[in-house]
């Protein structure tokens, strides 16, 4: 409901705030009870025209009787004194606020400041427009309350305001390639930024199309990752989909990338140490001299990826566990695998050459093909492992019955 301030004449210092009735007879029979005043016996004015009718009357406008009577002074008495009003009025509650080429927002808590012509000119039935649009340096709707600092408080998230003002500015949408634009579609159409709807729906939906065909994050996206979460939190890459991606030496350790898809990515020279690969795809990946200290990859997939020179023992004892992985025609020449438990894992056609297999679990392992000369097996459990045409030139130290025995 629209309000106004009601003066009798200049002599009334101190008008009365009213709020003004569905018709014109009810809002007139109100102000006749307030200054108790014969109905037929005054008028309403404003900006020096009579007024009747409650569609014309704005929230915020100020209205004066004139009051009739045998003399026509009384009435130019009113009127003269709404000429004569001056700035000292503005001491009071209902003073007109002067409307300011540049105007700065707080919305949700940060600030942005542009010029009214922004905010009026592409969109001129928005709810910013109609805040800071002008009539004769008045505002048409209500700004909000003001923070400490003058800024128009606005309780809306200043993330998805941003794209919105720039909008506003160029009349592109441009947005961050982390930003949803379904965020920014919501606080569009709180704006009422109608014009910006369509292109918004358009980016919506080439986002689905884009998440429905899985597309693989790349180096920067993870890098980003590791720059932006603490050291003292988990970093999670559980199900993400890397293949192909380069991450060539970077400190990946103790990230979790179970159930992630590593295929043909390039990790050679990678910290890996103490990382979780449980049933990861990691197959065809370069990882040449990658470190894997401590790692976990129980039923990974490595088939036919490149372990060439990596290393596996830890100094401080923890060792890697690659229970059931699939490691069938993988390379591993010259790796430090000391240690490492490779239980019921496929090497079938693996290259084992030179590695350091002393004290590894490879009870029950398909070794059938597998090429292990020059590889030390010092200690080595063999238990049950199939060791069908496996190669065993140049062996370091002698393989003893008990070790193959089944």
């Amino acid at each position: 409901m629209k309000r106004v301030y009601v003066y009798v004449n200049k002599d009334n210092k101190h008008g009365k705030i009213v709020a003004v009735e569905d018709t014109f007879e009810d809002f007139k029979r109100k102000l006749s009870r307030l200054f108790r005043l014969t109905l037929e016996n005054f008028k309403l004015y404003s900006n020096d025209c009579e007024i009747e009718d409650v569609e014309v009357i704005r929230d915020d406008d100020k209205i004066y009787l004139c009051l009739d009577s045998d003399e026509e002074k009384d009435c130019d008495i009113v009127i003269s004194s709404m000429q004569d009003m001056t700035v000292s009025d503005r001491t009071a509650a209902h003073v007109e606020r002067a409307v300011s080429d540049w105007i700065t927002l707080n919305v949700g808590g940060k600030h942005f400041t542009t010029s009214r012509a922004t905010l009026l000119g592409k969109e001129p039935l928005s709810m910013l427009a109609r805040m800071f649009a002008d009539d004769k340096n008045v505002y048409l709707m209500n700004p909000s309350a003001v923070d400490s600092t003058g800024a128009y408080l606005i309780d809306r998230s200043p993330e998805y305001f941003e794209p919105i003002l720039n909008y506003l500015r160029h009349g592109n949408v441009i947005l961050d390639k982390h930003m949803n634009p379904r965020g920014v579609l919501e606080e569009a159409v709180f704006y009422g930024i109608d014009s910006m709807i369509p292109q918004l729906n358009k980016l919506i939906e080439e986002s689905h199309n884009s998440s429905g065909s899985n597309q693989a994050l790349t180096r920067m996206d993870v890098v980003r990752s590791i720059v932006m979460t603490s050291t003292s939190l988990e970093l999670r890459f559980q199900g993400v989909n890397l293949s192909g991606a380069d991450l060539n030496r970077l400190d990946l350790r103790y990230i979790n990338f179970k159930y992630a898809c590593l295929s043909r990515c390039n990790l050679s020279g990678a910290n890996l140490s103490h990382c979780c690969l449980e049933r990861a795809d990691l197959s065809h990946a370069n990882l040449e001299g990658a470190q894997l200290l401590g790692v976990k990859a129980l039923c990974a997939n490595m088939e036919g990826a490149n372990l060439k020179s990596c290393n596996m023992e830890d100094p401080v004892g923890s060792r890697a566990v690659m229970e059931g992985v699939n490691l069938k025609g993988a390379n591993l020449e010259g790796s430090n695998m000391s240690g490492v438990n490779l239980r019921v894992a496929t090497l079938k056609n693996a290259n084992l050459q030179n590695c350091d297999l002393r004290a590894a679990v490879l009870a029950g392992a398909d070794l059938e093909c597998c090429d292990l000369s020059g590889s030390d097996l010092h200690e080595a459990n063999l238990r049950g492992a199939n060791l069908k045409d496996a190669a065993f030139e140049l062996m370091l130290t002698p393989l003893h019955m008990s070790q193959t025995i089944r």
